[in-house]
Protein backbone atom coordinates (compact mmCIF):
# COMPACT_ATOMS: atom_id res chain seq x y z
CA UNK A 1 0.00 0.00 0.00
CA UNK A 2 1.34 3.50 -0.91
CA UNK A 3 0.90 5.70 1.82
CA UNK A 4 0.53 9.61 1.45
CA UNK A 5 2.02 11.74 4.45
CA UNK A 6 1.14 15.39 4.57
CA UNK A 7 3.09 17.90 7.14
CA UNK A 8 1.47 21.03 7.27
CA UNK A 9 2.42 24.53 8.68
CA UNK A 10 -1.49 26.27 9.97
CA UNK A 11 -3.04 29.84 9.77
CA UNK A 12 -5.59 31.02 11.52
CA UNK A 13 -7.26 31.03 7.89
CA UNK A 14 -9.09 27.77 8.06
CA UNK A 15 -9.90 28.16 4.49
CA UNK A 16 -6.78 28.74 3.50
CA UNK A 17 -5.89 26.01 5.19
CA UNK A 18 -8.33 23.08 3.84
CA UNK A 19 -7.29 24.37 0.39
CA UNK A 20 -3.53 23.74 0.75
CA UNK A 21 -4.55 20.43 2.10
CA UNK A 22 -6.68 19.58 -0.59
CA UNK A 23 -3.98 20.61 -3.35
CA UNK A 24 -1.45 18.49 -1.13
CA UNK A 25 -3.56 15.23 -1.27
CA UNK A 26 -4.11 15.83 -4.90
CA UNK A 27 -0.03 16.05 -4.76
CA UNK A 28 0.31 12.70 -2.76
CA UNK A 29 -2.90 11.21 -5.33
CA UNK A 30 -0.85 11.95 -8.22
CA UNK A 31 2.27 10.24 -6.55
CA UNK A 32 0.19 7.01 -6.03
CA UNK A 33 -0.88 6.74 -2.69
CA UNK A 34 -3.80 5.16 -2.20
CA UNK A 35 -4.37 5.99 1.52
CA UNK A 36 -3.95 9.46 2.84
CA UNK A 37 -3.44 10.59 6.61
CA UNK A 38 -3.91 14.74 7.98
CA UNK A 39 -2.73 15.21 10.50
CA UNK A 40 -4.89 16.54 14.31
CA UNK A 41 -7.36 19.42 13.79
CA UNK A 42 -6.02 19.90 10.53
CA UNK A 43 -8.46 22.47 9.28
CA UNK A 44 -7.41 25.63 11.56
CA UNK A 45 -4.87 26.28 14.45
CA UNK A 46 -4.18 23.72 17.43
CA UNK A 47 -7.02 26.12 19.40
CA UNK A 48 -6.42 24.10 22.48
CA UNK A 49 -3.76 26.30 23.97
CA UNK A 50 -6.41 28.08 26.01
CA UNK A 51 -9.73 27.63 27.09
CA UNK A 52 -12.57 29.76 25.95
CA UNK A 53 -15.86 29.55 24.84
CA UNK A 54 -16.52 30.81 21.81
CA UNK A 55 -13.82 28.18 20.02
CA UNK A 56 -16.68 25.55 20.62
CA UNK A 57 -18.03 27.81 17.28
CA UNK A 58 -15.18 25.55 14.93
CA UNK A 59 -16.89 22.33 15.90
CA UNK A 60 -18.71 20.80 13.07
CA UNK A 61 -21.41 17.84 12.30
CA UNK A 62 -20.36 14.25 11.24
CA UNK A 63 -21.38 14.16 8.69
CA UNK A 64 -20.90 17.89 7.90
CA UNK A 65 -18.98 20.66 5.87
CA UNK A 66 -15.63 18.82 6.03
CA UNK A 67 -16.73 15.72 4.89
CA UNK A 68 -18.71 16.42 2.57
CA UNK A 69 -15.84 18.45 1.09
CA UNK A 70 -12.71 15.98 1.26
CA UNK A 71 -15.52 13.60 0.25
CA UNK A 72 -15.85 15.09 -2.80
CA UNK A 73 -11.93 14.60 -3.15
CA UNK A 74 -11.82 11.13 -2.01
CA UNK A 75 -14.79 10.64 -4.54
CA UNK A 76 -12.51 12.29 -7.91
CA UNK A 77 -9.13 10.79 -6.69
CA UNK A 78 -10.14 7.29 -5.99
CA UNK A 79 -8.40 7.33 -2.56
CA UNK A 80 -8.94 6.39 1.06
CA UNK A 81 -8.49 9.18 3.14
CA UNK A 82 -8.13 9.94 7.19
CA UNK A 83 -8.97 13.57 8.86
CA UNK A 84 -9.08 14.91 12.33
CA UNK A 85 -11.77 17.11 13.12
CA UNK A 86 -12.86 18.95 16.09
CA UNK A 87 -16.77 17.22 16.43
CA UNK A 88 -19.97 18.72 17.69
CA UNK A 89 -22.22 16.05 18.51
CA UNK A 90 -25.35 17.46 20.05
CA UNK A 91 -25.37 21.19 22.61
CA UNK A 92 -22.60 20.70 25.00
CA UNK A 93 -21.10 17.58 23.52
CA UNK A 94 -17.95 17.41 21.36
CA UNK A 95 -15.14 15.37 20.47
CA UNK A 96 -12.31 15.17 18.84
CA UNK A 97 -12.54 12.74 15.74
CA UNK A 98 -10.70 11.06 13.42
CA UNK A 99 -12.95 9.77 10.32
CA UNK A 100 -11.70 7.59 7.46
CA UNK A 101 -13.38 8.41 4.09
CA UNK A 102 -13.66 5.68 1.74
CA UNK A 103 -12.51 6.26 -2.01
CA UNK A 104 -15.70 6.76 -3.14
CA UNK A 105 -16.22 9.76 -0.46
CA UNK A 106 -18.55 7.71 1.42
CA UNK A 107 -17.89 7.80 5.69
CA UNK A 108 -16.11 4.06 6.30
CA UNK A 109 -16.08 4.82 9.83
CA UNK A 110 -15.01 7.51 12.64
CA UNK A 111 -12.85 7.07 15.89
CA UNK A 112 -13.44 9.52 19.04
CA UNK A 113 -10.45 10.13 20.51
CA UNK A 114 -9.95 7.96 24.15
CA UNK A 115 -7.05 9.26 26.02
CA UNK A 116 -7.36 13.56 26.95
CA UNK A 117 -4.83 15.22 28.37
CA UNK A 118 -5.16 18.72 30.08
CA UNK A 119 -1.61 19.86 30.39
CA UNK A 120 0.02 23.64 29.72
CA UNK A 121 -0.89 24.90 26.54
CA UNK A 122 -2.93 21.31 25.98
CA UNK A 123 -6.06 21.90 27.43
CA UNK A 124 -8.16 19.32 25.71
CA UNK A 125 -10.38 17.97 28.81
CA UNK A 126 -12.31 21.94 28.52
CA UNK A 127 -12.80 20.25 24.41
CA UNK A 128 -13.35 17.07 24.08
CA UNK A 129 -15.33 14.24 25.95
CA UNK A 130 -13.83 11.08 25.98
CA UNK A 131 -14.61 8.56 23.16
CA UNK A 132 -17.10 6.01 23.36
CA UNK A 133 -16.78 4.17 20.45
CA UNK A 134 -14.12 2.20 21.73
CA UNK A 135 -10.80 0.95 20.05
CA UNK A 136 -12.61 -0.86 17.03
CA UNK A 137 -10.48 -1.02 13.52
CA UNK A 138 -12.46 0.40 10.56
CA UNK A 139 -12.45 -1.40 6.98
CA UNK A 140 -11.69 0.07 3.90
CA UNK A 141 -10.85 -0.59 0.83
CA UNK A 142 -6.61 -0.54 1.23
CA UNK A 143 -6.99 -2.66 4.68
CA UNK A 144 -8.25 -2.34 8.30
CA UNK A 145 -7.36 0.57 9.57
CA UNK A 146 -6.70 0.91 13.52
CA UNK A 147 -6.71 4.87 13.78
CA UNK A 148 -6.03 6.19 17.04
CA UNK A 149 -5.67 10.11 17.88
CA UNK A 150 -2.26 11.94 19.75
CA UNK A 151 -2.32 11.43 23.08
CA UNK A 152 -3.34 7.74 22.45
CA UNK A 153 -0.09 6.79 20.95
CA UNK A 154 1.39 7.20 24.72
CA UNK A 155 -0.89 3.88 25.79
CA UNK A 156 -0.10 0.71 24.95
CA UNK A 157 -3.10 -0.83 25.62
CA UNK A 158 -4.78 1.27 22.82
CA UNK A 159 -2.72 0.30 20.30
CA UNK A 160 -2.72 -3.60 21.51
CA UNK A 161 -6.83 -3.78 21.94
CA UNK A 162 -6.55 -2.53 18.27
CA UNK A 163 -4.14 -5.08 16.86
CA UNK A 164 -6.14 -7.43 19.14
CA UNK A 165 -9.33 -7.00 16.84
CA UNK A 166 -7.50 -7.32 13.73
CA UNK A 167 -5.49 -4.07 12.51
CA UNK A 168 -3.40 -4.30 9.85
CA UNK A 169 -1.75 -1.22 10.33
CA UNK A 170 -1.98 1.89 13.54
CA UNK A 171 -2.41 5.72 12.97
CA UNK A 172 -1.78 8.30 14.08
CA UNK A 173 -3.23 12.14 13.42
CA UNK A 174 -1.26 14.47 15.34
CA UNK A 175 -0.41 17.70 17.26
CA UNK A 176 2.53 17.52 19.38
CA UNK A 177 5.26 20.05 19.85
CA UNK A 178 7.84 22.17 22.42
CA UNK A 179 7.30 24.83 24.37
CA UNK A 180 10.24 27.22 23.36
CA UNK A 181 11.56 27.48 26.91
CA UNK A 182 12.71 23.89 26.93
CA UNK A 183 16.28 23.50 26.47
CA UNK A 184 17.72 21.53 23.43
CA UNK A 185 18.28 18.59 25.79
CA UNK A 186 14.96 18.12 26.48
CA UNK A 187 13.61 18.77 23.17
CA UNK A 188 15.79 15.98 22.03
CA UNK A 189 14.69 13.90 24.69
CA UNK A 190 10.64 14.40 24.45
CA UNK A 191 10.43 13.77 20.55
CA UNK A 192 12.95 10.90 20.96
CA UNK A 193 10.23 9.37 23.37
CA UNK A 194 7.32 10.05 21.01
CA UNK A 195 9.43 8.07 17.91
CA UNK A 196 10.16 5.79 20.40
CA UNK A 197 7.22 4.65 22.33
CA UNK A 198 5.71 4.33 18.47
CA UNK A 199 8.07 2.24 17.40
CA UNK A 200 7.40 0.08 20.32
CA UNK A 201 4.11 -0.57 19.35
CA UNK A 202 5.12 -1.48 16.06
CA UNK A 203 7.66 -4.23 17.43
CA UNK A 204 5.20 -5.48 20.53
CA UNK A 205 2.27 -5.54 17.68
CA UNK A 206 4.11 -6.48 14.73
CA UNK A 207 2.18 -3.77 13.11
CA UNK A 208 2.97 -1.12 10.78
CA UNK A 209 2.38 2.35 12.38
CA UNK A 210 2.09 5.68 10.87
CA UNK A 211 2.46 9.15 12.36
CA UNK A 212 1.00 12.79 10.76
CA UNK A 213 2.63 16.01 13.22
CA UNK A 214 2.07 19.22 12.29
CA UNK A 215 4.91 21.78 11.92
CA UNK A 216 4.91 25.24 12.87
CA UNK A 217 5.19 27.67 15.71
CA UNK A 218 1.52 28.73 16.77
CA UNK A 219 1.35 31.32 19.61
CA UNK A 220 -0.73 31.57 22.74
CA UNK A 221 -3.60 34.04 22.22
CA UNK A 222 -3.21 34.32 25.99
CA UNK A 223 0.35 35.19 25.76
CA UNK A 224 1.08 33.34 29.18
CA UNK A 225 3.32 30.77 26.99
CA UNK A 226 5.43 31.69 24.16
CA UNK A 227 3.38 29.05 21.83
CA UNK A 228 3.66 25.81 20.65
CA UNK A 229 6.74 24.84 17.97
CA UNK A 230 5.24 21.95 16.32
CA UNK A 231 8.31 19.52 16.01
CA UNK A 232 7.01 17.56 13.02
CA UNK A 233 8.44 14.43 12.55
CA UNK A 234 6.26 12.39 10.95
CA UNK A 235 7.58 8.87 10.38
CA UNK A 236 5.95 5.79 9.28
CA UNK A 237 7.72 2.59 11.12
CA UNK A 238 7.70 -1.18 9.69
CA UNK A 239 6.52 -3.86 11.62
CA UNK A 240 9.43 -4.50 13.26
CA UNK A 241 10.22 -0.53 14.60
CA UNK A 242 12.38 -0.33 11.15
CA UNK A 243 11.91 3.34 10.32
CA UNK A 244 10.49 3.55 6.48
CA UNK A 245 10.36 7.57 6.24
CA UNK A 246 10.92 10.30 8.43
CA UNK A 247 10.14 13.74 7.65
CA UNK A 248 11.92 17.37 8.88
CA UNK A 249 10.99 18.73 12.10
CA UNK A 250 10.12 22.34 10.67
CA UNK A 251 9.43 21.48 6.73
CA UNK A 252 6.07 21.31 5.73
CA UNK A 253 6.38 17.76 2.99
CA UNK A 254 4.13 15.52 1.34
CA UNK A 255 5.69 12.73 0.69
CA UNK A 256 4.44 8.86 -0.41
CA UNK A 257 5.46 5.57 1.76
CA UNK A 258 5.45 2.20 0.40
CA UNK A 259 4.49 -0.02 3.28
CA UNK A 260 4.07 -3.66 3.15
CA UNK A 261 1.11 -5.09 5.01
CA UNK A 262 2.10 -9.11 4.21
CA UNK A 263 5.40 -8.74 5.98
CA UNK A 264 3.15 -8.40 9.68
CA UNK A 265 2.49 -12.05 9.03
CA UNK A 266 6.08 -13.07 8.19
CA UNK A 267 7.35 -11.21 11.48
CA UNK A 268 4.62 -12.35 13.48
CA UNK A 269 5.80 -15.82 12.77
CA UNK A 270 9.23 -15.25 13.77
CA UNK A 271 8.09 -13.28 16.90
CA UNK A 272 5.12 -14.75 18.28
CA UNK A 273 4.22 -12.24 20.62
CA UNK A 274 0.52 -12.70 20.81
CA UNK A 275 0.67 -16.65 20.95
CA UNK A 276 3.21 -16.17 24.31
CA UNK A 277 0.89 -13.20 26.14
CA UNK A 278 0.19 -14.57 29.78
CA UNK A 279 -3.71 -13.32 29.54
CA UNK A 280 -4.30 -15.32 32.80
CA UNK A 281 -1.77 -13.18 34.85
CA UNK A 282 -3.27 -9.61 32.73
CA UNK A 283 -6.03 -8.78 35.15
CA UNK A 284 -4.56 -6.09 37.23
CA UNK A 285 -4.42 -3.78 33.45
CA UNK A 286 -8.06 -3.24 34.35
CA UNK A 287 -6.72 -1.44 37.98
CA UNK A 288 -6.02 2.43 37.91
CA UNK A 289 -2.63 0.82 40.34
CA UNK A 290 -1.80 -2.29 42.18
CA UNK A 291 0.17 -0.50 44.55
CA UNK A 292 0.21 -0.12 48.44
Amino acid sequence: MKVGLIQQRNTSDIEANVRKLQTRVREAAAAGAELIVLQELHNGLYFCQTEDTALFDLAEPIPGPSTESFGALARELGVVIVLSLFEKRAPGLYHNTAVVLERDGSIAGMYRKMHIPDDPAYYEKFYFTPGDLGFEPINTSVGRLGVLVCWDQWYPEAARLMAMRGAEVLIYPTAIGWESSDTEAEKCRQKEAWVTVQRGHAVANGLPVITVNRTGHEPDPSGQTRGIEFWGNSFVAGPQGELLAELPNSEEMVQVVDVDLKRSEQVRRWWPFFRDRRIDAFSGLTQRFLFP
